[in-house]
């Protein structure tokens, strides 16, 4: 969904609390992998800049929420062929405004991109990941990763902006593949191993 447009010198106050939460989670989150702890300290450090820092319009970089979607079994995987670069890729995309906590947006955005209700997530990050965007002209997105477990038989609908959904084998994921998606394969797993996934606050 195309982050809500604001304006005036209080603009950027809506993001507050979701700038704080974003902020506790990081400070408390043990990074899965040693590239994972180098994007954690990057966006921490991007944090600094405030709660602008949740928001698309910060053109050196902005916070977003992506999840990685297991079915109920965690046999298969939920991505999405998106339409702008054509690649396949995890659902996610950029924080509003009304977003209260970081979890709250991944949740959101898995739940508008894949069409499932019901889904569930576990609060706890598998990755974080630093890439650069076209979002204003060029930046970048510190992207910050959930694992996801649809419900029994679910039916995902297209959103506007993919051009196909499908489900794979964690081992056998489509091409031509967007960078980092396949590095949240593992982790996604060891979540689902770790407890049941669980609904967020």
């Amino acid at each position: 969904m195309p982050d809500t447009t604001i304006t005036g010198p209080t603009a950027f106050e809506t993001y507050a609390a979701l700038h704080a939460d974003a902020t506790a989670l990081l400070e408390g989150w043990q990074p899965t992998s040693p590239d994972a702890a180098v994007a954690r300290d990057r966006t921490l450090r991007l944090l600094g800049a405030g709660p602008v820092a949740m928001s698309r319009q910060h053109r050196p970089g902005h916070i977003t929420a992506s999840t990685l979607v297991l079915d109920a079994t965690g046999s298969r995987v939920l991505l999405c062929l998106h339409g702008k670069f054509g690649r396949w890729v995890q659902l996610g995309g950029h924080c509003e405004p009304t977003d209260e906590t970081l979890v709250a947006a991944a949740l959101r955005e898995a739940t508008e991109e894949s069409g499932i209700a019901g889904l569930r997530i576990d609060p706890v990050p598998i990755d974080v990941d630093v890439h650069q965007v076209q979002c204003q002209g060029g930046s970048l997105h510190h992207d910050v990763r959930f694992a996801v477990l649809a419900p029994p038989a679910a039916v995902e609908q297209v959103s506007d902006e993919a051009e196909e959904l499908g489900w794979f084998p964690p081992d056998q994921l489509p091409e031509p593949l967007a960078g980092g998606t396949v590095q949240l394969v593992a982790p996604a797993l060891a979540a689902l191993r770790r407890s049941p996934l669980r609904l967020a606050p």
